[in-house]
């Protein structure tokens, strides 16, 4: 039998990642469904705070609002350090709905947070859409064509980071090769392609991205967040890609923790959710 001294190191490391783990101040229902949730973490002083709102990955087809790589470096950074409120969106997942209307859902999601925003002492006007992969091609489709958010009575927000979106043209990647997951996400139908493509959606008045993408991916995130950032600009919009060496996972659980990385967020979001003078 192992000592028992030999494993309380590693309990003792179980036990302060589970203290650590963020817990949200309020959650709060924006739909009948339960998974139509938002988690709502809240500074010390709210008063006028900017507000980032983040959307989880999981293939389309799981995930949690409450994962502790979506949430937790990032409440500490922009909660605890910058005074931000940080909302996490939880949204229905494939098969339940199809992807259209998990982008109507996130939708949904923001237009509550704008209009919640007050009780909160929050500034809605001062707020900015965040999501990982899956998350991330849904806050591109919606701040490449505000209209679907719109559509939902949401106002339109300063900006958004995308965090490593390989399916930012949808339609071109379900018509070469492609890992089968997609197949389940996306379906067969060409018009649901085109319909939650970023690429294909992209309008005049899209809104202000940053578009962060893992250099160590494989299939060519870098890329296809360069060509859609060359589009946006074309456009008339503003697009930059911000490549980091860092794996699908590191992008979104080491966004928060010091360093350049993290760094070079804070400017994008700062640039976009300061004060209107």
């Amino acid at each position: 039998m192992t000592p028992i001294r030999h494993w309380l190191p590693a309990v003792a490391l179980l036990l302060t990642a589970a203290l650590a783990h963020a817990a949200p101040d309020r959650q709060l229902a924006y739909g009948p469904d339960p998974a139509q949730r938002l988690d709502v973490y809240l500074p010390a002083q709210p008063h006028g705070a900017p507000i980032l709102v983040m959307v989880h990955g999981g293939a389309w087809m799981f995930g949690r609002p409450d994962a502790p790589n979506v949430v937790d470096a990032k409440v500490a950074h922009w909660v605890r350090e910058r005074g931000f409120v940080f909302v996490s969106v939880g949204y229905r997942l494939v098969p339940q709905v199809d992807v259209r209307a998990q982008a109507h859902d996130v939708a949904h999601a923001l237009a509550e947070v704008q209009r919640l925003a007050p009780g909160w002492h929050a500034d809605a006007d001062r707020l900015v859409l965040m999501g990982h992969s899956a998350g991330a091609h849904l806050v591109a489709l919606l701040s490449a064509d505000p209209s679907l958010a719109t559509a939902q009575r949401a106002r339109r927000w300063r900006g958004t980071v995308v965090l490593d979106s390989a399916a930012l043209d949808t339609e071109g990647l379900m018509q070469r090769r492609h890992l089968r997951f997609y197949d389940r996400a996306f379906g067969a139908d060409p018009a649901l392609w085109r319909a939650v493509s970023p690429t294909a959606r992209l309008a005049p008045g899209s809104l202000p991205m940053l578009l962060v993408c893992a250099s160590e991916r494989r299939d060519d995130s870098c890329g296809q967040s360069a060509r859609f950032a060359s589009l946006v600009r074309t456009g008339g919009g503003q697009a930059t890609v911000l490549p980091q060496p860092l794996s699908h996972g590191e992008i979104n659980a080491q966004l928060g923790t010091p360093g350049d990385y993290t760094q070079a967020v804070d400017r994008f979001i700062e640039g976009l959710a300061a004060p209107v003078r």
